[in-house]
């Protein structure tokens, strides 16, 4: 099976009451918060996702933003940067809100759950997609609130999401071709949320 099949399968289109457009929308909230309590000395730290210092990581996050709006309104993500680095600092917060904005907006029409999107590794249906990109968020925010000492309220439900979707889409042994280190080993009663990370190639403190 391919790692595009593997997502595919990962989520189907939900009922009213098990919208995976709202999960995505709450992990995003909850790496606004998380970003937006960054102190400026922090910006220039180094993160767990190694390619990444707490500056990048968050002009990477609204840069997802953007995509995600982008393949709602049935764009080409590939077309856009994977980082906003032309942010300053200063220009974080509003690029942010104005991003959620057009996530919501293009997001809106519940028929873009059954819809084709078309994301880099693939094509899957939308549901699938607002589940890994729901996946996306949590384990970014993990990132970042590790770098700066922040304690995030996760919540059970975005990290269940979040850990059944990528135990479905990685595979436990190579990761070639993905953005992801090996699993790293924990405990089978370690908290979801350092479960999930290790999965994701995170070493959880």
């Amino acid at each position: 099976m391919t790692h595009t099949e593997n997502i595919s399968r990962s989520t189907a289109t939900p009922d009213a009451a098990d919208d995976p457009r709202q999960s995505l929308l709450k992990a995003i909230a909850l790496a606004g918060r998380t970003a937006a309590a960054v102190r400026p000395e922090q910006f220039d730290g180094p993160t767990p996702c190694t390619e990444f210092t707490v500056r990048r990581l968050a002009g990477h996050l609204v840069a997802v933003l953007r995509r995600i709006a982008l393949a709602g309104r049935g764009g080409d993500v590939m077309s856009l940067p994977t980082v906003a680095d032309d942010l300053a600092d200063t220009e974080w917060q509003g690029a942010w809100d104005a991003a959620v904005r057009e996530v919501e907006a293009a997001w809106a029409d519940p028929a873009i759950l059954g819809r084709t999107l078309t994301l880099p590794f693939g094509s899957v249906p939308g549901a699938a997609a607002a589940a890994v990109w729901t996946s996306e968020f949590t384990v970014h925010t993990w990132d970042m609130a590790t770098a700066t000492g922040q304690l995030p309220d996760w919540g059970p439900e975005l990290v269940e999401i979040s850990y059944a979707a990528m135990r479905r889409a990685l595979p436990t042994g190579p990761r070639d071709g993905a953005p992801f280190g090996a699993a790293v080993d924990v405990d089978a009663d370690a908290p979801a949320i350092d479960r999930l990370v290790a999965w994701c190639g995170r070493k959880p403190s």
